[in-house]
């Protein structure tokens, strides 16, 4: 096998090898993603709601997922308005029946999807300056 191919493969197998993405996430508080905003869920107890606004439709607590994503709530759990508060501030999230709980809305949540294309550039890149190195290498060496 000629050297260079060595190389090739060598950078192939060290790229599949070693992973480029950590899999495991933590966060400091529960929260619930509503709309690009994440909320953080306060222990503080809500009796006026008004209308049903969204719901869970993704839940881990080792992985981001982007829609109305929750590290604390299943699947399926239900966001209110809350009366005389506008949801860029609060809104509630039903955790029992007739329980609603006060999520204060703490930023935009910025989620980002693992994007095939960029990763695939970025290996083209990695290989792209191992040959260059090795050219270089065999170069000096020859002289």
């Amino acid at each position: 096998m000629k050297p260079y191919l060595r190389m090739v493969s060598f950078c192939l197998l060290i790229m599949i090898i070693i992973p480029a993405n950590a899999v495991a996430t933590s966060w400091v508080y529960p929260f619930v993603v509503w709309d690009g905003y994440m909320y953080e869920v306060t222990d503080e107890k809500v009796t006026t709601i008004e209308n049903k606004i969204g719901t869970v439709t993704k839940y881990s607590d080792m992985k981001e997922y982007g829609g109305n994503f929750s590290n604390a709530y299943p699947k399926g759990t239900k966001y209110f308005s809350i009366k005389g508060i506008d949801k860029e501030i609060a809104i509630a999230v039903q955790v029992d029946k007739g329980t609603y709980l006060k999520a204060i809305r703490d930023g935009e949540y910025t989620y980002h999807q693992f994007n095939i294309a960029h990763n695939l550039f970025k290996a083209l890149v990695v290989i792209g300056l191992f040959l260059i190195l090795f050219l270089l290498f065999n170069a000096l060496r020859k002289r």
